[in-house]
């Protein structure tokens, strides 16, 4: 297989542009007129960002502050996994993660979606949380980045090691 062409389809983001995003989005909760007096706040909690106000109106809007920061820090809105705002004593709390890599379900569609869909010979192989693509032909690899850019994917892919 020398003579093969590959890349690899990966969904990755970039931990500090996240916590630049974290950390903008709560320096802005913390000067805005709207959110004085409603204790609003968001933060690390582990790996997760925990989001938290005196409503449920207020935590979705730290959310929508936070959204607002990730776009602008180039993170696609599909890295991030939501949980629902829930009361919390006197306060309501919001859950996020950031998803790193492609799960093995959404690695299964992608290479569905290459086998059924995808210029013949081309191989799509599951490893780990990444998938490596081979053809022969290169022009046969650009097809298939540019089938998968027109999909509306549940996450959010890069292209890499292209040889």
């Amino acid at each position: 297989m020398a003579g093969d062409s590959s890349f690899d389809i990966v969904s990755k983001v970039d931990k500090q542009e996240a916590d630049n995003a974290l950390n903008q989005a709560a320096k802005e909760i913390g000067s805005r007129y709207d959110f004085k007096g409603t204790d609003a706040s968001i933060a690390w909690s582990g790996e997760k960002v925990m989001m938290k106000a005196v409503s449920e109106d207020r935590v979705k809007a730290v959310l929508d502050v936070f959204e607002s920061k990730l776009i602008k820090r180039g993170i696609s809105l599909k890295s991030l996994d939501l949980g629902e705002p829930y009361p919390s004593g006197k306060e309501f709390r919001l859950e996020a993660s950031i998803k790193d890599g492609i799960d093995q379900d959404n690695a299964k569609k992608i290479s569905k979606i290459i086998r059924e869909e995808g210029p013949k010979g081309v191989k799509a192989q599951i490893q780990g949380d990444e998938l490596r693509v081979t053809s022969k032909k290169r022009d046969d690899l650009q097809d298939v980045i540019s089938l998968l850019k027109g999909k509306d994917l549940d996450v959010d892919v890069q292209f890499t090691n292209y040889r």
